[in-house]
């Protein structure tokens, strides 16, 4: 336990900055995780919806310093990698 007052403010902006970050971090991963699963089925409509708030969540979470810019790179290159994939493979069906 902080000793300090300064100590003990520390640890409150600490939590709030923690739980922010964390709701940042979780709805990124969420969208993701929606994007994959619409991708695994097949569905390339709802999977490039998905994936638009997934970019959106992450530049957002890069823009605040919770999440590292190449990090973002790196996780968004991924996914839309993985989903042009699915629309070149939906076309040749087609």
């Amino acid at each position: 336990m902080p000793n300090t007052r300064s100590a003990k403010k520390r640890l409150r902006q600490n939590e709030k900055r923690r739980l922010r970050n964390r709701w940042f971090r979780g709805r990124a991963k969420t969208f993701i995780k929606k994007s994959r699963q619409a991708m695994d089925q097949g569905d390339v409509e709802q999977a490039r919806y998905y994936a638009q708030l997934a970019v959106k969540a992450l530049d957002k979470a890069a823009a605040k310093g919770i999440l590292h810019p190449n990090n973002v790179a790196r996780r968004k290159s991924r996914l839309l990698k993985r989903l042009r994939r699915l629309e070149m493979s939906v076309q040749q069906e087609a």
